[in-house]
């Protein structure tokens, strides 16, 4: 089969015949349709994930077609269609037990603990505890972005950040995570505030329902106080809920700033160890710091309901379509500006 391979971190990635891949005996092989292209992938291609192990081959948030089942697997068969979260579990831990298996203790990740699916074909691991049915209507390309962005935006909102109609939500970063909250934010009703440096991304997030915009300032310290003022003003008196959807020292600290009094912050995109958190402020305003770490398969049939009323609409986030000799250089086109929405990739074309 053909995939995209990297040999060395930071280095052009480049398209290869590699075995096909077989099935665990918990596991499923499944013929990728839709593949979205995440920074998360960007940060594993240039090593800032120790769980990637060279050669490698990136993607993890996949839709497609059941084409191996093994022999212990019991709840799918050969021509499903199928999504999953970037977080298979493995069913049986603590974690997994309390129904928490985003957060499972024996974690397996395709695109990061092993090979993901900028490929034809994927293993995935514990098929009855991850697979997601997709229903007919929705084509695998939407169902591709609820495996990562949009899901992870959903439980990052709804269930971490606790939205409510009337509060004001402050969205950090409007590339795919973002963008998805917007929606998923908007459509609960809330006020939403876009902050983003991309003229082109906080116009997409004022078409998906942001209320307001906030157009980011440079990374440096006066950049994000003068970023979280705005925030803070536009909002009369700051955020009830804020999200950094981006993943930098500098979005983090700008959300956080931008709250009000007991309000809350939820971290979805990832942040390097030393990033620096403003705790004077969370223990003077007593403000919540939450993480957000995807969503289990179990916990996503009243997202699929919501995509399938129309509430919410992922399939508007897909700005770009590409075949999988295209992925090498657009993952490494994200270390220049980032665009607005999201691309997705068709390896079977």
């Amino acid at each position: 089969m053909r995939a995209v391979v990297f040999e060395e971190y930071g280095e052009p990635a480049g398209l290869r015949e590699v075995p096909d891949p077989e099935p665990a005996p918990h596991g499923v092989v499944v013929r990728v349709e839709a593949t979205g292209l995440c920074r998360s992938d960007w940060h594993g291609w240039l090593g800032h994930d120790p769980d990637v192990r060279l050669p490698h081959v990136p993607g993890h948030e996949l839709a497609g077609v059941v084409a191996a089942v093994g022999a212990r697997v019991t709840r799918w068969r050969v021509g499903d269609r199928v999504t999953v979260p970037f977080v298979c579990a493995c069913g049986s831990c603590a974690a997994c037990a309390a129904g928490e298996q985003q957060v499972c203790e024996r974690q397996t990740q395709p695109g990061f603990t092993q090979w993901g699916s900028f490929t034809e074909y994927v293993a995935l691991d514990h098929a009855d505890v991850n697979l997601v049915a997709v229903p007919e209507e929705l084509s695998f390309g939407t169902a591709a972005s609820l495996g990562c962005r949009f899901a992870t935006a959903y439980r990052a909102v709804t269930a971490q950040g606790r939205a409510a109609a009337g509060e004001w939500v402050a969205v950090f970063g409007c590339g795919g995570v973002g963008l998805s909250a917007v929606m998923i934010a908007a459509a609960a009703g809330a006020r939403v505030v876009a902050v983003d440096v991309s003229p082109q991304a906080l116009e997409l997030a004022r078409e998906l329902g942001a209320a307001e915009w906030v157009r980011a300032e440079a990374a440096e310290t006066a950049g994000t106080a003068r970023t979280a003022e705005a925030v803070r003003e536009v909002t009369g008196g700051g955020a009830h809920l804020s999200l950094d959807a981006l993943g930098s020292p500098a979005t983090c600290a700008a959300s956080v700033r931008s709250l009000r009094r007991r309000g809350r912050h939820v971290q979805v995109g990832l942040l390097p160890e030393d990033a620096v958190v403003p705790m004077s402020r969370v223990i003077a305003f007593e403000l919540e710091l939450l993480g957000s770490h995807g969503m289990a398969a179990h916990a996503y049939p009243p997202l699929l309901e919501l995509v399938r009323a129309g509430v919410v609409r992922p399939d508007r986030l897909v700005t770009s379509t590409i075949p999988l000799a295209g992925a090498p250089a657009a993952l490494a086109a994200m270390s220049g500006a980032r665009g607005a929405g999201v691309t997705v990739i068709e390896p079977q074309r």
